[in-house]
């Protein structure tokens, strides 16, 4: 009896999962019928008969306009549902068919008809939620816009030109570019030392390209970072000696200034009305003062009137030396090289250094005490 027992449970074990197989595969097959596929055109007519329609995936459409987002939806898709509906020429192709309907469907068929014939305007507004505002520089979202447009313009001009015939070293015309205060005041921008540096250098090597083949671009660009005034173009005008063979020059040397006349004499030499012993005392002040005539062995040749005012006694000395020097180059032009080999003609740009807090002068620290 226990045999029978186990024999009968397990059947029925068995066919209860036979019939729940059975069940879930059925339910399988009923979600596959229902569930849909999207699939391209060429895969549509090779679908299993049985099914449901394969419905094919609409084309996309890439666009290049940038304005495609300010338009309305029916402009940028003609083949959606709202293009069908709001679209005057499906409304007039929609006409005949209401009207033939409007014998089957009454009155329904007229109001369709007049709502085909007046088609609603299409909104032509731009949509300001999908606008996109464009920078007008590529370098709007760096720290220094205008700095990096100029960094690139000038960049991209010593590419293009760069096979062009350029000068010899040392020969490119002297130009004096703007200072980094300048430029900064001008692009109201944090511009570094460094990175105004990089900018000269390129600006230096388009002005050695030769100027008969310069093309108009890179002379723009180059006239926009020229100052307003070129000190190198302010030509000195000549001394002239005039009609009572005087020639008048003035010198000047740290805070002192003077004023030479020069005209050919027996060797006299009075500053502010005294002689040179008498106004300087040091023997290098009175040699400083008529070094220009004694290098070129014309002491006793020129008489010298100087009138000096400012400084001490060695600035007045070398500021009448460089007037001296000056005033004898007009006398004589061929003895240049001979002066300038003396130094009389160059003016000295040094001066006094300015004393610095915390110290006694400009370099001197005061003595350091351990306690």
């Amino acid at each position: 009896m226990e045999g029978v027992a186990i024999w009968r449970t397990g059947m029925r074990r068995a066919v209860a999962t036979c019939q729940h197989h059975q069940q879930s595969s059925a339910q399988r097959c009923i979600a596959q019928h229902q569930r849909r596929f999207f699939a391209s055109p060429t895969q549509s007519h090779s679908r299993p008969q049985g099914q449901d329609e394969i419905k094919a995936a609409p084309q996309i459409d890439f666009q290049d306009d940038r304005d495609q987002f300010a338009r309305p939806r029916s402009q940028i898709l003609p083949n959606s549902r709202q293009s069908r509906s709001r679209g005057p020429n499906n409304n007039a192709n929609r006409a005949p068919n209401n009207t033939t309907r409007a014998g089957g469907r009454g009155g329904r068929g007229g109001r369709g008809a007049a709502a085909g014939g007046s088609s609603p305007r299409a909104d032509t507004r731009p949509n300001l939620a999908h606008l996109r505002i464009i920078p007008a520089s590529p370098s709007y979202f760096t720290a220094t816009p205008k700095y990096t447009d100029d960094l690139l313009l000038l960049s991209a001009l010593q590419r293009r030109h760069q096979l062009l015939p350029v000068l010899p070293p040392g020969h490119a015309p002297r130009v004096a570019w703007k200072t980094i205060d300048q430029y900064k005041t001008e692009l109201a921008e944090p511009v570094r030392a460094k990175m105004y540096g990089i900018l000269v250098q390129l600006l230096k090597r388009l002005n050695y390209i030769h100027p008969a083949l310069m093309p108009d671009e890179v002379r723009r660009a180059l006239d926009s970072f020229k100052r307003e005034v070129q000190p190198h173009l302010n030509v000195p005008k000549p001394i002239q000696v005039s009609e009572y063979g005087v020639a008048v020059a003035a010198g000047r040397r740290k805070s002192s200034t003077a004023t030479v006349h020069l005209v050919e004499g027996t060797g006299q030499c009075l500053i502010n009305g005294k002689s040179l012993s008498e106004y300087f005392g040091r023997l290098h002040d009175r040699e400083s003062a008529v070094w220009a005539l004694k290098a070129t062995a014309r002491l006793d040749k020129y008489n010298v009137w100087a009138t000096t005012e400012g400084g001490g006694t060695t600035g007045q000395a070398e500021a009448v030396m460089l007037g001296v020097g000056r005033a004898l180059l007009a006398h004589e032009p061929d003895l240049k090289m001979a002066v300038r080999r003396a130094g009389a003609i160059t003016r000295n740009p040094k001066r006094v250094e300015r004393k610095k807090p915390g110290k006694l002068k400009a370099r001197k620290m005061p003595a350091w005490v351990k306690r």
